[in-house]
């Protein structure tokens, strides 16, 4: 059975009055920052979209002082360039450490494959391998639409070795790369490069967007699949699959539907609106986005970890 973090410590966080730790006082404990604040029950708030047109070495000097908890680097349409990633890496190691003391922010890389099908995963795993070879902290997969192409998704992320969960397929060329990004031995990566929370020590994050009607239609299956982390809905392409127009609240109802059926699998869900932040983090949304939004929130959590 997969480790679960639950999420009911959010509303004993937000009652609290822990003041936030000085910068370069806080010792990070985990090398991934977003899983580190989502084990202490805070929500996490990303940036983007970051993609090819801006993955270069000083982009990502200035980026690693963001005010983002984690960065959403966008290869789903933006330019397939991995060397421009790799790079862009670099610059966030040169640039850091970030004002919590860890190396560099989260950065989950939203792919070009669909979720389409497990052969599909399958045929496209080279791009998992590739991006995990730059040194990113996790994965997001757009149009999730079967339990099978998420399992294919989990294996081709993993290294054969797990104990628990599905058994992995990567291989271990790229670990020495990786691992000089992340500032560890290649052994320790091979180690720690594995999903959380099915791996509790694991530091990469898994995510999936259920964003069409076929999605929509193995909502469960999809939720349930082991080695996910988060996940969001998508409303834009929602719409588009089914036929409604923008600000349908048909739309809406869509959202908390996903939303109610990922919440017993404790998967992290995005989804903290700028308009209702305490609402969405005490319904148990945990990532948001925009600096606004993250300020808000961290305000009503009293969060702890520098920022």
């Amino acid at each position: 059975m997969r480790s679960l973090i639950t999420l009911l410590p959010i509303l004993a966080i937000a009652l609290a009055t822990v003041a936030p730790a000085q910068e370069g006082t806080y010792k990070p404990k985990r090398i991934n920052k977003a899983i580190e604040l989502l084990e202490q029950g805070q929500p996490v708030y990303y940036t983007g979209s970051h993609d090819g047109t801006n993955a270069t070495f000083e982009q990502g000097k200035l980026d690693a002082q963001t005010w983002a908890d984690y960065i959403n680097y966008d290869m789903e349409v933006g330019p397939w360039d991995v060397a421009g990633l790799r790079e862009y890496m670099k610059g966030l190691v040169a640039g850091g450490p970030t004002r919590s003391g860890h190396r560099t922010p989260t950065v989950i890389v939203v792919l070009p494959v669909r979720g389409i099908d497990e052969a599909t995963m399958r045929a496209n795993a080279w791009m998992i391998e590739q991006v995990l070879a730059t040194g990113v902290h996790g994965i997001l997969l757009a149009h999730a639409t079967t339990g099978g192409a998420i399992r294919a998704m989990v294996e081709a992320v993993r290294y054969p070795n797990r104990e628990e969960g599905p058994e992995g397929v990567r291989g271990a060329h790229g670990a020495s790369t990786a691992a000089k990004i992340w500032g560890v031995s290649t052994q320790e990566y091979m180690r720690r490069a594995d999903v959380y929370p099915l791996n509790p020590e694991g530091e990469i994050l898994l995510g999936v967007k259920i964003e069409d009607k076929r999605g929509l239609a193995n909502l469960h299956e999809i939720v349930e699949s082991a080695g996910l982390g988060f996940g969001e809905g998508g409303p834009g392409d929602m719409g588009l699959s089914l036929g409604y127009p923008r600000g349908d609240p048909r739309l809406q109802e869509i959202e908390e539907k996903i939303f109610a059926a990922a919440k017993p699998h404790k998967l992290f869900w995005i989804g903290i609106r700028g308009n209702q932040v305490e609402e969405s983090i005490t319904s148990g949304r945990m990532i948001g986005s925009g600096e606004a939004t993250a300020a808000e929130g961290r305000k009503f959590t009293k969060r702890s970890m520098p920022y």
